[in-house]
C-alpha cells in the first residue's frame, strides 16, 4: 500500500531501520499507563485546592479536550505509523518547519521531564533512607533506565507493561475503595452524601477563576499519552496497534481521571489541608482510615515517576532518530544499531543528569528558566496536531482513503472545536500570573525553533507540500 503524498525529506526509512519488538499488549498498557502519572496523583492536589469540587468539571473539560486530540493523533497514526508521531504528521501537513519546531519542542520537554522525575524519584528514596545522597540515587535511576532502553525495544515494552500495570491496579484499587465509602459499604467510614460536594462554599467556592486553575493544572495533567503514537513504529502491527490503543485510551481517561476526582472531593473536603500537603489519593486514603496510606501511595508515585523516566528516555530517543532521518538534527544522533537509536538515547539521557544538575546549581534561574520554557508545550504539540489533522484528512480522503482506520469524529467541526478549546487554554494562562511566564517561556522557545526550522527549510530548498 503506497504513501500518501510526502515532501522528500518526510521520514521514509526510520522505522525500517528501528526494531518492530512490541507486542499488542506492550501498546495498549502504554496508552493506558501513560495517562497515569505523578501529575495525577500528587500535582492534582493544587486544581482541587484551587477549583474545589467543581475539580470534576475541570477534568471532564480537559478530558474531553485530550480524547479530541488522542483520536486526531490516531486517525494520523494509523494512516501512516512513524517514530516521529505529530513532527512527520505536521511536517507533511505544513511543510518542514513545522515538524522541526513540533520535534524538538517535545524532545526538549522530554529532556527536561526524566531530570524532574528522577529528582522526585529520589527524593523519595532518601525519606525511605535517610542519609542516602540524593545525586546516587538519582545516577541510579539514570542508569538503570538507559541501560533500559539501550536494550532492545522489547525490553522498554515490558518494563512498561509492568509499571502500567501496576498503576492501573493502584487506581482501580483506589476507585474500589472509594466508592464503597460512598455507598456506606466500607467498614468503619460513614457515607458522606453530598456534604462534601455542596459545603464550604459550595460546588464552585472560588468562583469561575477557580475553575480556570483547576482546568489549567488538569490539562498538563494528561501529558503522556503521545508516546503511544511514537511506540507504534515499533510495534509487530503499528496501524493495527495504534488504533486500539488510541480507542481503548478513550474511555479509560474518563475512568481513571475524572473518576478519581469524584471520589477524592466527594469523600473528603476540598479544603483539608492534607489535600496539598499529601497529595489528594494519600489524604483520601487517610481520611478513612487505611493502615499505611501515606508508604502505600508513596511507592505508587515512585513508580509513576520511575514509569515517565522510561518512557520519556524513549520518546526523546525516537523523536530525535526520526528528526535525523528528515535531516533535521546532528547525523550522529540518528545512528541505529541492533534496531536500537543507541547515541540518541545517551545524549537524550546526559541531558536529563544535566537538568537534574542544573536543579542543583542554579535553581534560581537557569533551571527554573527551563521549566518556564516547557510550561506549555504540550500545548503547542496539540495545537500542530489539530491543524495537521485538519489539512491530512481531507487529503487522505482523496488520495487515499482505505488508510482511514481510525476516523475523527464529526470532521472538521470536532477539530476546528478542539483548536478553538486550546485557544482558550493559551488565553487563560495569559491571564493568570502564575502561568503567563510560562507561556511566555514556551512562546520564546517556539519561536526561536520554528525560526531554525524555516531557515533550514529555505536553505535546503524544501518545498511545501501540495495540499
Amino acid at each position: 500500500m503506497s504513501r500518501t503524498t510526502a515532501p522528500p525529506s518526510v521520514e521514509q526509512p526510520a522505522d525500517t531501520r528501528l526494531a518492530h519488538g512490541l507486542k499488542q499488549r506492550h501498546l495498549s498498557m502504554i496508552a493506558l499507563g501513560g495517562v497515569i502519572g505523578a501529575g495525577l496523583f500528587v500535582g492534582s492536589g493544587a486544581g482541587i485546592a484551587a477549583a474545589g469540587p467543581s475539580i470534576v468539571v475541570a477534568y471532564a473539560l480537559s478530558g474531553l479536550l485530550v480524547m479530541l486530540v488522542m483520536r486526531m493523533l490516531g486517525e494520523m497514526s494509523a494512516a501512516n505509523p512513524a517514530s516521529g508521531s505529530f513532527s512527520v504528521h505536521a511536517e507533511r501537513a505544513i511543510g518542514p518547519w513545522a515538524g522541526f519546531t513540533a520535534g524538538w519542542a517535545f524532545w526538549f520537554l522530554l529532556c527536561v521531564a526524566v531530570g524532574l522525575e528522577a529528582i522526585g524519584a529520589a527524593s523519595i528514596m532518601t525519606g525511605w533512607l535517610p542519609g542516602t545522597p540524593e545525586w546516587a540515587w538519582v545516577a541510579l535511576f539514570m542508569l538503570v533506565f538507559c541501560g533500559t532502553n539501550l536494550a532492545a525495544v522489547k525490553n522498554f515494552g515490558e518494563f512498561e507493561f509492568w509499571f502500567a500495570a501496576l498503576k492501573v491496579g493502584a487506581i482501580v484499587l483506589f476507585l474500589g475503595i472509594g466508592v464503597l465509602a460512598i455507598t456506606g459499604l466500607l467498614p468503619g467510614a460513614e457515607a458522606p452524601g453530598t456534604s462534601n460536594l455542596t459545603g464550604d462554599g459550595g460546588f464552585l467556592p472560588n468562583g469561575s477563576e477557580g475553575l480556570i486553575v483547576g482546568l489549567l493544572a488538569s490539562v498538563f495533567a494528561y501529558g503522556g499519552l503521545e508516546t503511544v503514537t511514537i511506540a507504534a513504529a515499533e510495534s509487530e502491527h503499528p496501524v493495527q496497534g495504534v488504533a486500539k490503543a488510541v480507542r481503548t485510551a478513550m474511555w479509560r481517561i474518563a475512568v481513571f481521571y475524572i473518576g478519581s476526582m469524584a471520589v477524592i472531593v466527594t469523600l473528603v473536603p476540598w479544603n483539608d489541608p492534607a489535600v496539598a500537603e499529601k497529595g489528594p489519593y494519600v489524604a483520601t486514603l487517610d481520611h478513612l482510615g487505611i493502615p499505611a496510606a501515606g508508604e502505600i501511595m508513596n511507592v505508587v508515585v515512585l513508580i509513576a515517576l520511575l514509569s515517565a523516566m522510561n518512557a520519556n528516555i524513549y520518546g526523546a530517543s525516537r523523536m530525535a532518530c526520526s528528526l535525523v532521518a528528515r535531516r533535521q538534527g546532528p547525523a550522529a544522533l540518528g545512528r541505529v544499531t541492533g534496531g536500537v537509536p543507541r547515541t540518541a538515547v545517551l545524549v537524550s539521557s546526559v541531558f536529563g543528569f544535566l537538568c537534574v544538575l542544573l536543579s542543583y546549581w542554579r535553581p534560581d534561574d537557569v533551571f527554573m528558566w527551563l521549566l518556564n520554557t516547557i510550561g506549555a508545550i504540550i500545548l503547542v504539540v496539540w495545537y500542530f496536531i489539530g491543524v495537521s489533522q485538519l489539512i491530512l484528512r481531507r487529503r487522505t480522503e482523496r488520495e487515499a482513503p482505505e488508510r482511514l482506520v481510525v476516523r475523527m469524529w464529526l470532521y472538521p467541526g470536532l477539530t476546528l472545536l478542539a483548536l478553538a478549546g486550546m485557544t482558550a487554554v493559551f488565553w487563560m494562562m495569559l491571564r493568570q500570573p502564575e502561568t503567563r511566564l510560562q507561556l511566555l517561556g514556551t512562546g520564546v522557545l517556539t519561536l526561536a525553533l520554528a525560526a531554525g526550522g524555516y531557515a533550514l527549510q529555505r536553505r535546503r530548498g524544501a518545498a511545501r507540500p501540495a495540499d
